[in-house]
């Protein structure tokens, strides 16, 4: 049995849809028809800026129906509707009409949230718990104790990039733990929304006083949560308001120079040198799929940590908006031009297989 696949070819080379051995699941393995999936920076990443093994198939994030199970899964049965980050190996990826991975990455999608919803989730809440618990060294139990309050409940958390995937996310989970003092830096016409998601105060970046604003109005800041890794627009002022003791989590890679309609990105991945860090700034440099070194979050963060804070209503999916074309290669590539001409406060969703 075989299955079409999207494969990013070479930087910045033409997407090519390519048949591929359909895999069978064993032990605790199953197979998913993948319906929906989307298209984010680290797909770009790999397309335009060369950080994949070529022929590389892309998409990190798969939403989609169970077909089929090994002998070893205990929780999940054929039919079931699921969602999940898998990255590990080509068969696991989402822009192809099937991949097979371990039960432990998919968990079942929520009543209260469609399948574009969840197309918007996996990815970028697993960053957020490996980040906040990894390099900010910030706590986030679960199962969350009735009466927890943290003990850096009111030490700013300053989240740079907002109104990204991954910054609405952050802000919902700080927030849900009892985090209180949390900073937004992002577009002015996203302030309103993230302060229903929990932003106690908001900055718009393209103010050119905002490293002095943010100096005035907070003073000494413990944490930066970097969601974008852009070494001009966050990376820098971020280091001119880090003092000794501050927290610093960047998401890589290092972003020197953006991709765009017409030129390929330039990127870095040296945190400690990008900057003129002051001393005792501890910075450290996130890659999400570092998240399994944590047992617990391997074990319980995307089967039942995930799920259950969608079905609280705790945390919300992002806004999207969905790519169309005429077959899966099509709207995969039309996602890549969406990117690359600039997507602000929303993700970027499409139909894997024409079900």
């Amino acid at each position: 049995m075989h299955h079409a696949a999207v494969f990013s070819v070479g930087p910045r080379a033409p997407l090519e849809l390519r048949q591929v051995t359909t895999p069978t699941p064993v032990d605790d393995q199953l197979r998913i028809l993948n319906e929906w999936t989307s298209t984010q920076p680290f797909d770009i990443h790999k397309a335009d800026g060369g950080l994949a093994q070529y022929p590389d198939i892309m998409g990190d994030g798969s939403v989609g129906t169970v077909v089929e199970v090994g002998d070893q899964v205990k929780r999940l049965r054929v039919g079931d509707k699921v969602f999940g980050y898998m990255w590990k190996t080509s068969q696991e990826r989402g822009h192809q009409t099937y991949a097979v991975t371990h039960e432990r990455f998919l968990a079942k999608i929520p009543s209260n949230i469609s399948m574009p919803e969840a197309a918007t989730v996996p990815t970028n809440f697993v960053t957020v718990f490996h980040t906040v618990t990894s390099a900010l060294g910030l706590p986030l139990p679960w199962p969350k104790p009735d009466s927890y309050v943290p003990s850096s409940t009111s030490d700013a958390i300053l989240i740079w990039g907002g109104s990204s995937s991954v910054g609405q996310y952050a802000l919902q989970i700080l927030s849900y733990y009892g985090y209180s003092n949390l900073i937004a830096v992002g577009s002015a016409r996203h302030h309103a929304h993230l302060k229903t998601l929990g932003a106690s105060k908001t900055y718009d970046y393209n103010d050119s006083n905002i490293v002095s604003q943010l100096q005035r109005d907070l003073g000494n800041i413990p944490y930066f949560f970097d969601c974008i890794g852009s070494v001009s627009s966050s990376i820098l002022p971020i280091a001119q308001l880090a003092n000794n003791g501050s927290r610093v989590a960047i998401l890589l890679p290092l972003i020197f120079s953006p991709p765009t309609p017409t030129s390929a990105p330039e990127y870095g991945y040296d945190v400690a040198t990008v900057a003129d860090w002051a001393p005792g700034v501890r910075v450290t440099s996130v890659r999400t799929h570092a998240y399994e070194d944590n047992e617990q979050l391997a074990r319980l963060l995307q089967p039942e940590i995930m799920p259950a804070l969608l079905q609280a209503g705790v945390v919300r999916p992002n806004q999207y908006r969905i790519i169309e074309g005429k077959d899966i290669l099509e709207r995969a590539e039309n996602a890549l031009k969406a990117l690359r001409e600039g997507v602000s406060g929303e993700k970027l969703v499409w139909k894997v297989a024409d079900v």
